[in-house]
Order: structure tokens, then C-alpha cells, then sequence
């Protein structure tokens, strides 16, 4: 059995890049044993020279067989000491005008960043209400879902995330109250624009929707889609919030004697959170499409 770090064992998921590599760096230089879930050898092999107390953890949240493994493997070598947290952050982000989204690329969105985190939860659970001995004061176990700024605003083009979001908001929220008399905490992560990976991603794969949708179709949306592509990443380039900033919030969760049950990085964060709240529908409507003008004209 691997010996845990002094202050207990926590699996992070969707590690190998990111906000789940930083904060899994960060976990580990704060005195944890982080399992980090990969999903390819090669992120595994780069992470393991990482830091001492990091664990590569091969793991496909999607896959049920995946996630039993990773579970027998952390039982194992964590023994009668369980875990003191998890980070569901494993995330897609599928962006298209919701009328030409593939229901399979929907059905893979909703897969990972939603029935993934429930699946890895389910697996884990019995480890996070075991106490670990000289374990922060406070909760047995701690869980943080890694949601987004999106999961209280849903931004046009983005609708297939924005579900997932929202719907990890409503999970998180149930997860909480049913686990609070079993002294497991469980805390959302909202963070705003950071640049990392995915946002490289989505627009690098974002127009290729469009031109597998009827021409008459993508042409309703081109103008104004590919603007927000373009500002999208733009704002995640120029973000003053970095993914450093959500691995120490993730890890005051995971210390602090009573966890937050929102922790909101970056003030596009805080803004979106507090427009939802008090902006009228048609409002909020109004002042994002100010912000994606391009095509308006376009039928």
C-alpha cells in the first residue's frame, strides 16, 4: 500500500492539462497525495515526474469500467484511511448554434462534464466518509465540482455547456444537502474566463459544425458565431485570473474547518453571478447581444 501525504488523498479529475494540472500541482505542494486523472499514458508519464506526491491515474470518466478501476486501484493503495476530497473537473465544451449541434457531440457534453461527475462521485463516496487520520478539522470528506461562470449565464453558441453547467449546479446542490449529515461537504467552483486548453480547442473545432450544417442554416449564424468564437477566446487570452487562482480556492475547500458552498474566481465570475440574480430576463438578453452584434442584419 502507497503511504498517503500527511494531510490525506484527494482525486482530481481531468488533470492531465489546464485548471485539473494546476490544481493538482497546487494539492500536492499544500501536503496532499493527489490522484491525478489522465487519460493517456503520455499525460500520466509527464505528470508522474510533476511532483513526488502526485499519482497518475488513468481514467475515462465516461467509461464505467474506467472509473471501478481507478476505485479498486485508490481502495487499495489508500487502505483503511479513504480519501479527504475530490475535484470533479474533467470538462468538454462543445460551442455551436444549437440548432446545428450534433446530438452525439450534445450526448458526449453531457457525458462528461454531468453523468461523469456523478459516476466518479458514486465510485468515491464510500472513501470521502471515512475520517483520515490528522485530516483537516471540519468535514470527513470534501467534494468540489468544477462548474463555470456559464452555469449561472448561458451564453449563445454555447448552449450544450451551458446545460451541462447548469445541470452540475442543480446535482451540486442536491449532493450537498444530501451529504451534510454524513459530514461530507460539497462546494461548486465557478470560475470565469482563464486561458487554457479548451477555450484552443472550441475554436479550433467550432466552424467545422458549421460546415456540416445545411448551407442555408449556417448561414443564419455564421456572422455572429464566428465573432463570439473570436471574442471568446480573445477574453480568455486577455483574463487576469489564472488557473493558479482556481487551485488555491480549490484547496481553502479542502482546508478551511467550514468549505464555501460557491467559490466564484475571477470578476466575470462574481459579474455573471450577480446579473443573474438581479437583471430581468429580457435585460440580460439585451446586453449580451450588444456584445455579438456582427450579423444582426443577416436572415
Amino acid at each position: 500500500m502507497a503511504k498517503s501525504g500527511g494531510r490525506g488523498a484527494i482525486v482530481v479529475t481531468g488533470a492531465s492539462s489546464g485548471l485539473g494540472e494546476a490544481t493538482a500541482l497546487g494539492l500536492a505542494r499544500a501536503g496532499f497525495t493527489v490522484y491525478a486523472g489522465v487519460r493517456s499514458d503520455t499525460a500520466a508519464d509527464r505528470l508522474a515526474g510533476a511532483h513526488p506526491a502526485i499519482r497518475p491515474l488513468v481514467l475515462d470518466v465516461t467509461r464505467e469500467d474506467s472509473v471501478a478501476t481507478a476505485g479498486v486501484r485508490v481502495r487499495r493503495e489508500t487502505g483503511g484511511t479513504g480519501l479527504v476530497g475530490l475535484v470533479n473537473n474533467a470538462g468538454i465544451c462543445v460551442s455551436a448554434p444549437l440548432e446545428c449541434v450534433p446530438l452525439d457531440e450534445l450526448r458526449a457534453e453531457l457525458e462528461v462534464n454531468l453523468v461523469g461527475a456523478v459516476a466518479v462521485t458514486q465510485e468515491f463516496l464510500p472513501l470521502l466518509r471515512t475520517r483520515t487520520p490528522g485530516a483537516p478539522a471540519g468535514p470527513a470528506g470534501r467534494i468540489v465540482n468544477v462548474s463555470s461562470g456559464i452555469g449561472r449565464v448561458a451564453a449563445p453558441f454555447l448552449g450544450p455547456y451551458a446545460a451541462s453547467q447548469f445541470a452540475k449546479e442543480g446535482v451540486s446542490d442536491a449532493l450537498r444537502r444530501e451529504l451534510a449529515p454524513l459530514s461530507v461537504s460539497v462546494s461548486v467552483l465557478e470560475p470565469g474566463a482563464v486561458m487554457t486548453p479548451i477555450w484552443s480547442k472550441v475554436a479550433g473545432t467550432a466552424h467545422d459544425v458549421l460546415d456540416k450544417a445545411p448551407a442555408e442554416v449556417a448561414a443564419l449564424y455564421r456572422a455572429r458565431f464566428e465573432a463570439f468564437v473570436a471574442a471568446n477566446e480573445e477574453r480568455a487570452r486577455s483574463s487576469r485570473t489564472r488557473p493558479e487562482a482556481v487551485a488555491a480556492a480549490v484547496a481553502h475547500a479542502m482546508t478551511a474547518r467550514r468549505p464555501r458552498t460557491r467559490y466564484r474566481v475571477g470578476s466575470d465570475s462574481w459579474t455573471a453571478s450577480v446579473a443573474a440574480r438581479v437583471l430581468p430576463d429580457r435585460v440580460l438578453d439585451s446586453v449580451i447581444r450588444r456584445q455579438f452584434p456582427a450579423g444582426e442584419g443577416q436572415r
